[in-house]
């Protein structure tokens, strides 16, 4: 689980290395956002030639965290980093074109198709 202030690594070649969270979307009293939420973030570390700059305010889907996520069957998953890939704020598809990390097989059922179709390894 992530909240305000929580430091992210971005998982795409969209320019950006590391996010700070400025607010966890979806409600008004909303306090923490798990694998497959969207956050506002802006960009701490970004690489000198890529598209995205420092300071920048981006919207990130959270594809990947320490604390662990439960899946239906009752089997538990759960990373050594929290990941997050940049998206484009209106329609969900993802800003850069690679993802580094793989991902979760629930991401195709949240509406995450192009991101899903980009993930090296499903788990």
């Amino acid at each position: 689980m992530l909240q305000n202030e929580s430091i992210l690594l971005v998982a795409d070649n969209s320019g950006a290395k590391k996010l700070l969270v400025i607010r966890c979307l979806g409600g008004s009293n909303r306090r923490y956002s798990r694998v497959g939420d969207l956050v506002k973030a802006t960009v701490k570390k970004a690489d000198p030639h890529g598209n995205i700059k420092k300071s920048q305010i981006v919207t990130a889907v959270i594809v990947a965290t320490k604390r662990h996520f439960r899946r239906q069957n009752n089997t538990w998953i759960k990373f050594s980093k929290n990941y997050a890939v940049l998206v484009k704020e209106d329609n969900k598809e993802p800003v850069g074109t690679r993802i580094f990390v793989p991902l979760l097989a629930e991401f195709d059922q949240w509406g995450y198709k192009k991101i899903f179709s980009l993930a090296p390894e499903i788990l």
